[in-house]
């Protein structure tokens, strides 16, 4: 076995530097939401478009790739340390949880564009995916190019409907808002699994070192993300509505 692999195999269960990229993450994605929940309260001037507008579309399409990109990754580093089915359900009943809870809690907010297919939703189908996919090894490549590119060279009405938009081969995009389906998300994912099988296979070094200075808070914050993702909207809301209170 090379020597980068079997430091992988013995690495310790939490790689902060991943945990750091993944902060990034949840830090770009914290300022989005607060700038949305801000907008959508009327506290910012000019009234932003977020649904349209290149400034707002581009920044969520990049929140959304950095964070299925280390999912894909985090999975790599999992599977290449003999993580079984069993824990994996375990993580992945907490994140399809999350996905419903999500789903009602959008609902009471917005009613005519709840969330029935958003970003634990896609996170937890495409989750499976990647591992059933994981011993294709070089054509978890070739799986990742598929997936990319069919939703942009063939689409259907009859993907149109919620029962069947989670598929991304839509030729209309549903009234949501959040949607993050199977295509082409599933080959970030798998991006992120080549990535990081490719990195333990040949560069597991990268991985050893632990977070220093600043990136030992973004490594902290990285730790919890199914947390941080599921609060920080009710703390951002509850502070707008103390801050119109209080005015």
């Amino acid at each position: 076995m090379p020597p980068t692999v079997n430091a992988a195999l013995h690495a310790p269960s939490r790689h902060e530097r991943l945990d750091a990229l993944r902060g990034v993450a949840m830090v770009w994605m914290m300022v989005f939401h607060f700038s949305f929940d801000l907008n959508l309260n009327g506290l910012i001037s000019p009234k932003q478009n977020f649904y349209a507008d290149p400034f707002w579309t581009w920044q969520r399409t990049a929140i959304v790739s950095l964070f299925v990109f280390c999912a894909g990754f985090s999975q790599a580093l999992a599977l290449t340390q003999g993580q079984g089915w069993p824990r994996f359900w375990r993580r992945w009943a907490q994140v399809a949880g999350c996905a419903v809870l999500v789903s009602l809690g959008s609902a009471w907010m917005f009613p005519r564009s709840w969330i029935s297919f958003g970003v634990l939703h896609g996170m937890a189908l495409m989750l499976v995916l990647v591992r059933l996919a994981w011993p294709m090894r070089r054509g978890l490549w070739l799986l990742a190019l598929v997936a990319l590119v069919l939703p942009w060279v063939w689409q259907h009405a009859v993907f149109n409907s919620r029962w069947l938009n989670w598929t991304g081969l839509v030729s209309k995009l549903p009234v949501t808002e959040d949607y993050v389906p199977v295509l082409p998300w599933l080959g970030v994912m798998l991006i992120g699994a080549g990535v990081g099988r490719w990195v333990l296979a040949q560069r597991a070094a990268w991985l050893m070192p632990a977070a220093t200075g600043p990136l030992r808070g973004l490594a902290l914050l990285g730790r919890w993300p199914l947390a941080v993702y599921m609060l920080h909207q009710p703390l951002f809301l509850g502070l707008i509505e103390l801050h119109k209170l209080w005015r």
